[in-house]
């Protein structure tokens, strides 16, 4: 069995990375620091845990025999960056150099990295397409495209292949739902499980290109096993469709109130070609049919 290393493992996003590792035969080993808390629904009994934060020099004790790296850890949401920028730059940059400096000591094959559409911040022209430069308009976009640069310049300097996935609005089973920071499909679902209305910040008119998660956990295990990638590369990985705000809330029902809007990028679409070309991957999850799912997971009719 190959070993692979999720960091973020017990995450959103990374406990779907473990399960379909586990599912494919994979020696899964998780590394989280736990600060988003503790969930039972994100631990897999056939994979292994570490509680570890990845700027703890043990890293690379972890990532020993390794074939593949896969950095999900961070600290989240664009609203939390902007409050605590000195905090979420230290976790997601350093935190990213930290973990492939550990990955090029413990001779690991591939590094997966998880960045994000907000690397783009605010465009021209849609869809949004990888030869765009970086305009990020927020710490975290900013955070996310810096640890896309040190992960892309890391194979000219180390003997080690990376490639970076740029996610669109990740959503889908085992989101957390919670909290001040909780994505919007997330707080839609609360709101009508509680009975409580729909908040949207600003009009509405905000648009966003939905990827449920199974198929970006997918999109990873493709990116470490593709033969097409390996020298730097960075792929977006998105539904190549985007809604408003407004549809979105729609789906969900019930009444809607607006508050002032946030600070972020107006409109957002992937262009996936070149996940098409590099890694064969191409979305399955249509985003009507995600989200009756998680209703149905929440008792919502």
């Amino acid at each position: 069995m190959k070993k692979a290393v999720v960091t973020g493992g017990a995450g959103f996003i990374g406990t779907h990375i473990i399960d379909q590792l586990v599912e494919r035969g994979y020696e899964a080993h998780s590394v989280d620091n736990y600060v988003a808390g503790r969930h039972a629904d994100r631990v897999n009994p056939k994979a292994t845990y570490h509680e570890l934060d990845v700027r703890d020099p043990k890293l690379v004790d972890i990532f020993a025999g390794a074939d593949v790296v896969f950095h999900t850890a961070a600290l989240p949401r664009v609203p939390y960056s902007i409050e605590h920028p000195v905090e979420t730059t230290d976790a997601n940059v350093l935190g990213t150099v930290a973990a492939l400096e550990a990955a090029v000591k413990a001779g690991v094959r591939r590094f997966v990295y998880s960045s994000s559409g907000s690397s783009y911040g605010d465009q021209t022209v849609l869809p949004l397409v990888e030869t765009m430069p970086g305009n990020p308009v927020n710490p975290y976009g900013l955070q996310k495209y810096a640890g896309e640069l040190f992960t892309n310049l890391w194979p000219s300097l180390y003997p080690i292949e990376t490639v970076s996935l740029r996610y669109f609005n990740v959503y889908g089973p085992k989101l957390d739902p919670n909290g001040p920071y909780a994505l919007a499909i997330g707080r839609f679902l609360m709101a009508r499980k509680n009975g409580t209305p729909i908040t949207i910040y600003g009009d509405g008119s905000v648009t966003r290109d939905f990827t449920h998660v199974r198929d970006v956990a997918r999109a990873n295990i493709l990116a470490a096993e593709s033969e097409k990638v390996g020298k730097s590369a960075t792929i977006n990985i998105g539904a190549g469709r985007n809604v408003t705000i407004q549809y979105l809330a729609s789906l969900f029902g019930g009444e809607v109130v607006y508050e002032a809007p946030r600070i972020e990028a107006h409109d957002s679409l992937a262009d996936n070609q070149k996940a098409k070309e590099l890694i064969d991957w191409v979305p399955e999850v249509v985003l009507e049919d995600g989200i009756q799912e998680l209703k149905a997971q929440y008792g919502i009719a």
